[in-house]
């Protein structure tokens, strides 16, 4: 392999006792970061930026409610004698009564019917309320941050194929935009990474496309990469393929027309997540109004596809 064009991730070139895959199928980077807080300013923004809506959603109303549970009890601290208003007969009806309360105070919201009396009662609804102001005002903040920040919402294939490809084979994947918004100036790049036999190292080496670049992206794309005499796959068989660490790095970039930036998704396919002898069935066909219908559904949807050299092993067999 030429150290010519070997390329640098950034992902590391020590292997370690076991290789492990760069990249997770997510796009996530396979790498833990240890030796720093995770209660980090930083760390805990990038977590509420990052994290997923139901996780965002969870967390939300978890601090909500607990918010007016540690509130309720110090109004009850403070005694329910001075607040005007409170109903309840017993302990846990005049919690709830509390509970609520505090529910109406956070959100400065305030129905009129209970309301404090005195100066430790009236001063424990002032920090409430402040504390009210501030968190909403910061949810807001993550909120609007959240929506506003592009992503790629880019489904790709769960396995990639080695499937016939003119007079011989080709490594091959398919993505589609699973969002209905414009993507233009879409470009692809893959990178192979494996150990080299000699040094031991990883090394990455980038894989020439048929074609790298699409202007529009409105239907699926299949990422051809002919394997040749200048393929680092060259000469490579399924034995061979199937014993290795090979992982194919999958880079996108795409303009976002919606949100006019340009936006990025990434992915990988580890060697038991490459499929020998298959290809990809079609997505399109055209509907009753004239207009191309693609069933996003078949994206993984493929049949046998016997390489090159297994039709001649077959045809020679069958001479025999």
């Amino acid at each position: 392999m030429s150290q010519k064009e070997n390329r640098d991730l950034g992902l590391g070139v020590k292997s370690g006792p076991v290789a492990a895959r760069g990249l997770n199928k997510d796009g996530s980077f396979n790498v833990e970061r240890t030796g720093i807080s995770r209660f980090s300013t930083s760390e805990v923004y990038h977590s509420l930026i990052s994290m997923s809506w139901g996780k965002f959603g969870a967390l939300l109303l978890t601090f909500y409610v607990a918010d007016n549970i540690i509130f309720a009890f110090l109004y009850m601290m403070a005694g329910p004698e001075n607040f005007t208003g409170v109903g309840g007969q017993t302990w846990f009806e005049q919690f709830l009564d509390m509970f609520f309360f505090s529910s109406q105070t956070v959100t400065t919201l305030g129905y009129g019917r209970t309301a404090p009396v005195g100066t430790l009662a009236s001063t424990i609804a002032a920090i409430e309320s402040m504390i009210g102001l501030l968190g909403f005002a910061l949810v807001t903040g993550l909120l609007y941050a959240r929506v506003s920040r592009p992503d790629a919402k880019i489904l790709f294939s769960k396995n990639g194929v080695i499937a016939p490809y003119r007079d011989g084979k080709a490594f091959m994947f398919r993505m589609v935009n699973k969002r209905s918004n414009q993507l233009i100036e879409v470009e692809a790049e893959v990178v192979v990474s494996m150990t080299d036999k000699k040094s031991g190292n990883r090394i990455f080496e980038a894989m020439p496309l048929e074609r790298s670049k699409i202007n529009f992206f409105p239907m699926n794309w299949t990422v051809v990469h002919p394997i040749d005499e200048k393929s680092p796959l060259w000469g490579i068989t399924k034995e061979e393929l199937a014993n290795s660490d090979i992982e194919f790095i999958i880079l996108l970039k795409g303009f976002d027309d919606t949100f006019s930036q340009t936006i990025y998704s990434r992915t990988s396919y580890f060697r038991e997540e490459i499929l020998w002898g298959k290809k990809f069935t079609g997505m399109l066909s055209v509907g009753a109004n004239g207009k191309r219908v693609m069933d996003i559904s078949k994206l993984d949807d493929m049949e046998e596809a016997p390489l090159p050299e297994e039709k001649r092993e077959a045809k020679n067999m069958e001479h025999a």
